[in-house]
């Protein structure tokens, strides 16, 4: 079975860029992702965490909050926080040549990353990025627990792929200590797990999911450069 899905799915997309006639077809839209790295201790992130949300609003936008834990020498625990999204961010300092990590950031399609209060900004980078003609491969979930990603130029130092889930219900969290002691922070899709599940080399593949750890949570397949941080492909289920 696992055979004929990856033979159907090689000669769906070899011939996906081409209309009736042989003409070359537009590509086709894809998502743009939008990250933001935030924290319950930083006084700047409740305006961004709203920022956010609003953009989650747009059905051509994956919105995913991911919330760091090197704030908490602060006095306040972040709840939300685990080392693997710090880790990301660490990356994208490295990709983009940042001097330091910071919050709130957000970073769009991997590609640039700006300070997540300034509003027009972050609107007039998701429209340039939705802008851009792009042949991402195409990536189909098969049932629950496989995703395949199809055919395409593979980015110099190859790409990963990963799986993010998310909680899609908005989290209020009281805080006690800290900068932002005695407010009460409001975020929308918390990123709780991430996950790598493998290479891509640019040639047909598919990828087991694993379980969830929680119920409920919305899940994200991303298939990433691992060199410049931009992100190739990008699907939902």
């Amino acid at each position: 079975m696992r055979r004929f899905a990856l033979l159907a799915l090689f000669f769906v997309l070899a011939f996906a860029p081409f209309g009736a006639g042989g003409a070359v077809a537009r590509p086709t839209p894809a998502p743009v992702v939008v990250e933001l790295f935030t924290a319950q201790g930083c006084s700047d992130c409740p305006e961004a965490n709203q920022l956010l949300m609003k953009l989650a609003d747009d059905p051509d936008v994956i919105a995913l909050t991911y919330a760091v834990d090197y704030w908490d020498y602060l006095g306040w625990k972040d709840t939300f926080a685990k080392p693997e999204f710090a880790a990301r961010q660490r990356a994208y300092r490295k990709a983009m040549n940042l001097r330091d990590v910071y919050t709130p950031q957000i970073v769009v399609d991997g590609r640039r990353q700006l300070t997540a209060v300034e509003e027009d900004e972050v609107a007039a980078a998701v429209r340039e990025e939705a802008r851009k003609d792009v042949w991402p491969p195409e990536m189909i979930f098969m049932g629950s627990n496989r995703v395949a990603v199809g055919s395409g130029r593979t980015p110099p130092g190859g790409a990963t792929v990963w799986l993010v889930r998310y909680d899609a219900d908005v989290q209020e969290v009281t805080i006690r200590k800290g900068e932002n002691r005695g407010k009460t922070i409001r975020a929308g899709n918390v990123v709780r797990e991430l996950k790598r599940l493998g290479d891509w080399r640019g040639r047909p593949r598919v990828y087991r999911l694993p379980a969830a750890g929680a119920p409920d949570l919305k899940t994200v397949v991303l298939v990433q450069a691992d060199r410049t941080g931009r992100i190739v492909a990008a699907g939902r289920r």
